[in-house]
């Protein structure tokens, strides 16, 4: 009878434990399941879609990149806002929230990213925005206007947690986010994101002013500024390019300026730390390069581009093919490449007859100017002695988790807005009102009325030189080195951009007084005079953020304008060891393939090792495993590829220089990251070993020379590296110092591992380093070796066949963490492979694993 009674207490016990236990457990993984899966878009079948004229095809190859046929344009651009929404709506969510300043209208009340919303709403990106619609050709807008009705017949189609798994993830945070619809502004917004993060966001005028008070000029210079070394490195337009014979001076007598003599220490940067949103910084760049049929083997030119940019999770770039097919008399049209989440048409690839790639100029369109506001009244400034009204904005911010909202004022002069008005106190979180003591105002080129799109879509269209140039007069900002080449056999290179006049005595480098007309902008360098080349007789054209000049062109250009002003384009150039490596390698390896230029956008050798070495060989060491360990990194051959063990120890080295180097002599605010500038100002420093900068002015009783230093750097990398790799060399490796990481904003940086591990992915042994043509950056100043920027996409287009051309991109196409094609690319990315560049209907229908038919709906 017990046993019977035991028997039965079990059996009715054991389904109570499971239903207690498992049930649980069951329920949150269906939860989990369907939360996870709910946004992953359709990308097969048939769907009805209200707001399409004509049925549409949309092919997607097996990692997920969408061929668009349409048989009129309306239909076209609004299924590429239909596509890139089903596929990165939380991205373009999250960079509308940021270009309006409305970052915490996503995420709650963050300290951290308050001042970040007060200085996007001081800027007024999206003020600008909405003048830049008003202003915008018929053609664009009615693409525009599209593409918005695309974005929105999607997203309106479906409930937040159905298009993005971050909506629900904030919710259980106690955010309920309301889904706007997407408008013309939002996409505007953006491009002046793009030229914030192309241009300001690396300006050191704030850090020179301060270093010119704690250290001196001289020395502010040999780190901030050395001399760009015309006679070692290739500019991107060279001499023999010019359009005019030049004067045999040098051009800096007339045409640079002096920096004025201003008695300024700034305590504090008037810009944000905003590194949730842009890695601010030097470190941005980008290769592309051209050659004609002359150097390939084809007779035909060959095009590539890998732009440079913080490493982030999706990618920036979404990779897609527009074909227009109308079914009236009209021509079929085609374009494929690159474009962002948010935009139509394509930004970098190509159409039926040219190709185009880019890389930041990076020009000096960026000016701060002391302002001088009335004592009687704080709403004016002073100008040629005489009072002026400021314009006055209102902002409101708002928070997502419903604290209190903060209004804020915003003055803005003819000049630019004041920067540096409201502050958050750091101890109590206090909002501050107007600053009258040192206001700053920013003139930005951003900030005037832009015709970007417009540009676009003309480059678009464009099918021969003229009217890519012509597309080229109507990219304003940001300024890019654009690489062109055609099915006629045409190579050529324009710079475009609104690139200011300065007056002989304003140099642009340092705050300049902004209460008399003497240091205001004289005008733009007229868009005719821009450097431009056009079938150069070497056969190629190389450009990686060097300079874009040589100093003859000035003399030129103030031949043509008048001479007596400043027309530098920029005195703060990448040093050129990108640019020297790709100019090496093109000569090197002639005539060029698609595989030729496959191994140059991958190769990884380190020139700035390759100068610093000898002064190591030199070194004399009283340690003997020293000697060894130098004499051992003396045979490596300056590639950093992530499976070389010298290049780990090169690193270490390399860390420790910088910061036994500059950082002693350095405050806490100012960063040495230990890029391409400071490889060229260590280089220069090399030959004045008793240079002050190798003082340790930590230790009063002993003068540093170079060799002290030195062997100080060595020593401590040596230890270093045993202690992270361990003490057989022989098993070190690079890649597992320099890894990739990449990160996916805001849930990414949250700090909670497990919704951490949800959407990024990393990290990754990667090859590369800072400013080899592989350009993966990291910083010294962090300490460590992760990636910061990454070459965001590889593209090499034949002119002789575009169905020959191949591109990969950093992660994969879908922005959904839980899609196969969120982190397909990766490996494909690090290991220098890729994917063709679909072009042919037949291409692409061989290629289809989704065909996805969207038919007019109501």
């Amino acid at each position: 009878m017990k046993k019977s009674r035991s028997k039965k207490i079990i059996q009715i016990v054991v389904p109570i434990v499971v239903v207690v236990l498992i049930l649980p457990i069951a329920l949150g993984y269906v939860w989990f399941y369907n939360t996870t899966r709910a946004p992953l878009p359709q990308h097969n079948g048939e769907l009805r879609v209200a707001g399409l004229k004509d049925s549409v095809e949309i092919f997607r190859d097996e990692l997920g990149v969408p061929h668009i046929y349409a048989s009129n344009t309306h239909d076209l651009f609004f299924a590429q806002g239909y596509t890139q929404a089903q596929d990165r709506w939380w991205q373009m969510e999250f960079w509308r929230h940021v270009g309006s300043g409305k970052i915490e209208e996503l995420v709650g009340k963050n300290d951290a990213l308050l001042s970040t919303d007060i200085f996007i709403r001081t800027l007024g990106w999206r003020r600008i925005a909405e003048k830049d619609v008003k202003e915008c050709d018929d053609e664009s807008l009615a693409r525009l206007q599209a593409f918005t009705d695309g974005v929105n017949a999607y997203i309106t189609s479906r409930d937040p947690d159905k298009l993005a798994l971050e909506y629900s993830i904030l919710k259980l945070t106690g955010i309920d986010t309301k889904i706007e619809p997407w408008t013309p502004v939002d996409t505007f917004v953006f491009s002046k994101m793009m030229a914030w993060d192309l241009g300001p966001s690396n300006n050191d005028e704030e850090n020179r002013a301060t270093l010119y008070e704690l250290i001196g000029q001289e020395m502010t210079d040999q780190l901030l500024t050395p001399p760009w070394p015309f006679d070692k490195r290739p500019t991107i337009v060279q001499p023999e390019d010019l359009p005019i014979a030049c004067s045999t001076d040098d051009g800096k007598a007339n045409h640079m300026a002096e920096s004025t003599d201003m008695d300024i220490l700034l305590a504090e940067s008037p810009l944000p730390s905003m590194n949730l949103v842009f890695e601010k910084g030097r470190g941005i760049g980008s290769n592309n390069w051209v050659v004609s049929g002359n150097m390939t083997k084809s007779g035909m030119p060959l095009l590539a581009n890998d732009p440079h940019l913080g490493i982030q999770m999706p990618s920036i770039w979404y990779e897609i093919g527009l074909h227009y097919r109308p079914t009236s008399g009209e021509s079929p049209s085609d374009i494929v490449g690159y474009t962002f989440a948010v935009t139509p048409g394509i930004i970098i690839g190509h159409n039926n007859f040219i190709a185009w790639g880019v890389t930041n100029v990076n020009p000096d369109v960026f000016d701060l100017y002391y302002i001088r506001v009335n004592p009687n009244n704080q709403l004016q400034y002073e100008w040629n002695g005489e009072w002026r009204d400021m314009t006055v904005h209102k902002e409101t911010i708002n928070f997502g988790d419903g604290a209190d909202p903060i209004t804020i004022q915003v003055r803005e002069t003819h000049l630019g807005p004041i920067i540096n008005d409201t502050k958050i106190d750091k101890e109590t979180g206090e909002v501050s009102g107007f600053n009258n003591e040192s206001p700053l105002a920013l003139r930005w080129t951003a900030l005037d009325p832009s015709t970007l799109i417009q540009s676009v879509t003309q480059l678009n269209n464009a099918t021969n030189w003229t009217e890519f140039r012509n597309a080229l007069s109507h990219w304003d900002v940001p300024s890019q080195n654009f690489v062109y080449a055609d099915i006629e056999g045409n190579i050529g290179y324009q710079t475009p951009g609104h690139i200011p006049i300065r007056a002989k005595n304003h140099s642009g480098l340092v705050p300049a007084p902004g209460w008399t007309d003497e240091f205001e902008w004289k005008g733009f360098i007229p868009f005719d005079a821009l450097p431009r080349i056009f079938n150069p007789e070497r056969g190629y054209i190389a450009t990686a953020n060097q300079a874009v000049v040589p100093m003859e062109y000035y003399d030129w250009l103030a031949n043509e304008l008048g001479d007596g002003l400043n027309y530098i384009i920029s005195k703060e150039w990448n040093y050129g060891y990108r640019g020297q490596r790709i100019v090496e390698l093109l000569k090197e390896m002639a005539p060029h393939t698609i595989s030729s230029f496959q191994a140059i956008q991958g190769d990884n050798k380190l020139i700035c090792a390759e100068e610093i070495m000898p002064y190591l060989a030199d070194l004399k060491f009283d340690d003997a495993k020293l000697a060894e360990a130098r004499d051992w990194l003396l045979e490596w051959d300056y590639q950093c590829n992530m499976n070389s063990p010298q290049a780990a120890l090169y690193a270490e080295f390399w860390l420790s220089l910088i910061n036994n180097l500059f950082c002693d002599q350095l405050n806490a605010n100012i960063e040495v990251r230990g890029g391409d500038r400071d490889m060229w100002a260590v280089f220069l420093l090399m030959d004045t070993p008793d240079n002050a900068w190798w003082d340790d002015v930590r230790s009063n009783s002993v003068i540093e020379t170079r060799d002290d230093i030195l062997t100080r750097s060595f020593r401590d990398a040596y230890s270093k590296t045993i202690s992270a790799l361990g003490k057989n060399h022989n098993k070190w490796r690079w890649g597992d110092l320099h890894t990739a990481t990449f990160v996916s904003n805001p849930l990414g940086q949250s700090g909670i591992g497990l919704i951490e591990n949800l959407v990024n992915r990393g990290p990754f042994p990667t090859s590369g380093s800072t400013d080899t043509v592989n350009n993966t950056v990291w910083y010294t100043s962090s300490r460590d070796f992760s990636v910061k920027w990454v070459p965001s996409m590889r593209m090499i287009v034949d002119l002789d066949d575009f169905s020959n051309s191949i591109t990969i991109h950093t992660t994969g196409q879908s922005g959904h963490p839980y899609s196969k094609h969120y982190d397909d690319m990766i490996d494909l990315w690090r290991e220098i492979k890729y994917q063709p560049m679909l072009w042919t209907r037949e291409q692409v229908e061989n290629a289809a694993v989704d065909h996805l038919i969207l038919n007019p709906g109501k």
